[in-house]
């Protein structure tokens, strides 16, 4: 496996309760680089915790305790984001339907191809690189958004609207001046290059007129 120059490695977490299976999928994973966790249930996974890194979850649909696919409904209920590939041998068209709709990267079948499991394994992989730079994006924007001051916050929502200088100061009830300064603040400390720029950021974070901030 290659991996883009800066980028973070993956890692596989499989769930398996067949000792033979685990380490063969163990081997296959690691036999392309990707680093490899091996567990036998559900509840080894939770006492575990995931990595910091970007995770695939390779997990059987029939296990000991509490199920793959309820698991799976879990992880939706408390918005945990956590690319999962099924494998079963017990598989029927109902229960692949569940899981896709539940956000499965894949549902294989035993005896699946290699080529599959690895295919549907990058996939995951990338779906929740994405979801966590996003993430680390979105921490980055609360932490400037954090440092503007009420009233920067309060103009920063009104800027994005359209409005001009003239106006928000009517709205505000203070003077043009004030409010160039404060836009001025606004955009160095959100780092916003452009107007649309600072736009798409109050789009991100959900700021608008009228709402409290």
């Amino acid at each position: 496996m290659t991996e883009t120059p800066g980028t973070v490695p993956g890692t596989v977490i499989v769930i398996d309760d067949d000792p033979a299976i685990r380490e063969a999928l163990g081997s296959l994973l690691r036999s392309v680089g990707f680093s490899v966790r091996l567990l036998a249930s559900v509840g080894d996974f939770l006492k575990s915790g995931r990595p910091d890194s970007p995770t695939c979850l390779v997990l059987d649909v029939r296990l000991p305790g509490q199920s793959g696919l309820d698991f799976q409904l879990e992880l939706s209920r408390e918005n945990i984001q956590l690319p999962i590939v099924f494998i079963t041998g017990h598989g029927d068209i109902p229960m692949s339907v569940q899981a896709m709709k539940g956000g499965a990267v894949e549902f294989l079948t035993k005896p699946f191809r290699d080529q599959d499991l690895l295919d549907a394994v990058h996939v995951g992989l990338a779906r929740d690189r994405a979801w966590l730079d996003n993430e680390k994006a979105m921490a980055t924007l609360r932490t400037r958004f954090d440092s503007l001051t009420p009233r920067e916050r309060e103009v920063m929502a009104l800027v994005v609207t359209g409005r001009l200088n003239k106006q928000i100061a009517g709205d505000l009830g203070v003077s043009e001046i004030t409010v160039k300064v404060h836009r001025s603040q606004v955009m160095q400390k959100m780092r916003a290059s452009s107007l649309p720029e600072l736009a798409r950021m109050a789009d991100k974070l959900q700021v608008s007129a009228g709402k409290p901030v």
